[in-house]
């Protein structure tokens, strides 16, 4: 069985896509600590904010500039791991690592402040997401993305940005954007997982290999000739995925659609646990409040003669 190690380091480790993950990680700082004083009503960062933010941008190049990503090109299974971080883990990182001003800032520019306004509508979101996802795994649209190094590039931006249009009516951090209430935020996540399970049933109970990239040896070259270089990959004379699992392509899909099931019910039940904290909380909150209210209002103080 061959190794990843004949695809080379700059295949395997993607320098420039890790120098671009630098470059946003500096102008963060600089903005949220150099420059933070140069905005109005910025705050200073928090090393909570901070670590989140790192952390996003860690798990951004783990799934997309390190071994993984020549992994996803081999394995359906990696690539629905890919999906799953990409679509369920990052995004909500990503929205609390990027302080509050901050956000204000970013969403009151002219241009986006309408785009975003109507994307993160909860019912948009939903519908917008989960229909961008779905369609991205038919076969058909699957095969040509993979096979066009721009348009896989830029599906994957776009499904991390409906992703975040997805999470931000959950678990922004700006109060005024907060439209949902405890209930409707249990009634949301229900339907968000409800939208995502034909494209998983639809991958995990297929009869056979659904997708060329894998079982058709000519678009996968093409594919890996892309992933990896068209030079370097034609130097290696390599047939096919096979040469790199024992696994069957199907047995391979089958796992992909469970595995991001199971990452999807396990992000959504943390999610849901944070939900009902914060509604819990809330409540006994009001409760004081409004024990203490009445409290003062039946006071009456007694005058002694």
């Amino acid at each position: 069985m061959l190794t990843l190690d004949i695809f080379g380091f700059k295949a395997l480790w993607s320098p420039y896509f890790l120098l671009s993950l630098l470059v946003v990680l500096a102008a963060y700082f600089l903005i949220t600590i150099t420059f933070r004083t140069k905005f109005s009503s910025s705050e200073p960062l928090t090393r909570k904010q901070a670590g989140l933010f790192l952390l996003a941008i860690g798990l951004i190049y783990a799934i997309k500039g390190s071994p993984l990503d020549v992994m996803a090109h081999l394995m359906f299974y990696i690539h629905m791991i890919q999906m799953a971080l990409l679509v369920l883990v990052i995004p909500p990182i990503f929205i609390f690592g990027i302080p509050a001003w901050l956000w204000r800032k970013i969403i009151n520019v002219q241009v986006i402040n309408k785009l975003f306004m109507f994307f993160t509508k909860p019912l948009i979101a939903l519908i917008v997401f989960n229909g961008l996802f779905s369609f991205y795994h038919v076969p058909i649209i699957f095969d040509h993305v993979m096979q066009n190094i721009w348009l896989h590039a830029g599906y994957s931006i776009l499904l991390f940005i409906v992703a975040i249009f997805m999470w931000w009516p959950l678990i922004n951090p700006v109060p005024e954007h907060q439209r949902l209430s405890g209930l409707k935020k249990v009634g949301y996540i229900f339907a968000d997982g409800i939208l995502l399970t034909p494209a998983c049933a639809l991958i995990i109970f297929a009869p056979g290999s659904l997708y060329a990239t894998y079982s058709d040896p000519e678009v996968w070259g093409q594919v890996m000739s892309l992933c990896v270089g068209a030079s370097n990959f034609s130097a290696l004379n390599i047939s096919g995925p096979e040469l790199f699992s024992s696994m069957s392509l199907l047995h391979d899909q089958q796992l992909g659609g469970v595995i991001m099931k199971i990452i999807q019910e396990i992000v959504y039940g943390a999610v849901l646990a944070h939900v009902f904290f914060e509604w819990f909380k809330k409540d006994q909150e009001e409760s004081k409040a409004e024990s203490k209210t009445d409290m003062n209002q039946n006071f009456k103080p007694t005058l002694i003669e």
